[in-house]
C-alpha cells in the first residue's frame, strides 16, 4: 500500500478550508485529509495548546501533524460560543490566506441528562455552539462565495437526528437535547442548500457515524452492545473532502451517513498522513 502523502497540486490546490473543531478527533482528521488534497487549512478550537483540555489533541498538533508531511496549515484559537470570537475568526482566516472557500461545521459541546434535568444554560450553549455558529459562519463565508460563485459548507451531523424507533426499552437516556441540535443542522444544510444554489455553492449535512473520538470516550458512548458499529475516523474525512470535491451543482442538498456515502461513489477512505 502506497504511504499516504500531501499532493500540493491536488484538487483542493488554491482553495481555503475552515474547519472549527479541529483540535482533536474528527475536526482533526477532516482538516488533514483536506491538506493532503493541496488546501490550505485554517484549524479552529478552543484547545490551542497541551493544558487547556482535559481531553488530549491541540490545534498545535494537528498543523504540525499537516506541516511535517508538507501541508499547509495555520489555527485560530476561538470560542465559538462567542460571536466576536467567530466574526474575529473569519477576518483573521481570511487576512491569513485568503476568502474561505470551504467551510466544516464540526465544533460541538455536548451534554447528556434526561429532558426533566436538563438545565437552561446547558440548552443554551449546546443550542448556540451547535447550531447558531454555523449559522453565524455561513453568514460570515457566503458574501465572499457569492462574490466567486464558489464554495462549499460542510455540517457533521450525527445519527441521533433521526427519530427514536420503537421499542424504546433499553434506551440510553439523555440525547435528546443532542439530537435536536443535528436535526436543526441537516433543515439548516438542505434550506440553504437551496437558497444558495444560483451561486455555485454546494451545502450538505453528513454523519460521522459511531467514532472512537476522545470525546466519544468521555461520554462513554462506546459499550459492548455497539462497538461492533464503530467505524473509521477515515470514513468521515474521506466523505468530507469528496463531497466538497464534486460538482456544486450535483453535490449539494444531501443529508448522508459517511459509510453509505462512501459505497454509493464506490470509494474507499484514504489513509491519513
Amino acid at each position: 500500500m502506497t504511504a499516504p502523502t500531501v499532493n500540493p497540486n491536488g484538487n483542493l490546490k488554491g482553495k481555503i478550508a475552515l474547519v472549527t473543531g479541529a483540535s482533536r478527533g474528527i475536526g482533526e482528521a477532516i482538516a488533514v485529509r483536506l491538506a493532503m488534497a493541496g488546501a490550505k487549512v485554517v484549524c479552529t478550537a478552543r484547545t490551542a495548546e497541551a493544558g487547556e483540555s482535559r481531553l488530549p489533541g491541540t490545534l498545535l498538533d494537528t498543523i504540525n501533524r499537516i506541516r511535517a508531511a508538507g501541508g499547509d496549515a495555520t489555527f485560530i484559537k476561538a470560542d465559538l460560543s462567542k460571536a466576536e470570537d467567530r466574526e474575529r475568526l473569519v477576518a483573521d482566516a481570511t487576512a491569513a490566506y485568503g476568502p474561505i472557500d470551504i467551510l466544516v461545521n464540526n465544533a460541538a459541546v455536548t451534554f447528556y441528562s434526561p429532558i426533566e434535568s436538563f438545565a437552561r444554560k446547558r440548552f443554551d450553549l449546546m443550542i448556540e455552539i451547535q447550531v447558531w455558529a454555523a449559522l453565524h459562519l455561513a453568514q460570515l463565508v457566503l458574501p465572499a462565495m457569492r462574490d466567486r460563485k464558489s464554495g462549499a459548507i460542510v455540517t457533521i451531523s450525527s445519527g441521533a437526528a433521526i427519530h427514536p424507533a420503537k421499542p424504546y426499552a433499553g434506551a440510553r437516556p439523555g440525547g435528546t437535547v443532542y439530537g435536536m441540535c443535528k436535526a436543526a443542522l441537516e433543515r439548516f444544510s438542505t434550506g440553504l442548500a437551496a437558497e444558495v444554489y444560483a451561486d455555485n455553492i454546494s451545502v450538505n449535512a453528513i454523519s460521522p457515524g459511531l467514532v472512537a473520538t476522545p470525546g466519544v470516550a468521555l461520554h462513554g458512548l462506546i459499550n459492548d452492545a455497539n462497538k461492533h458499529r464503530v467505524s473509521p475516523v477515515e470514513n468521515i474525512a474521506e466523505a468530507v473532502y469528496q463531497i466538497v470535491s464534486r460538482d456544486p451543482k450535483e453535490m449539494t442538498g444531501r443529508v448522508d451517513h459517511a459509510g453509505p456515502f462512501l459505497e454509493e461513489f464506490g470509494l474507499q477512505a484514504s489513509a491519513l498522513v
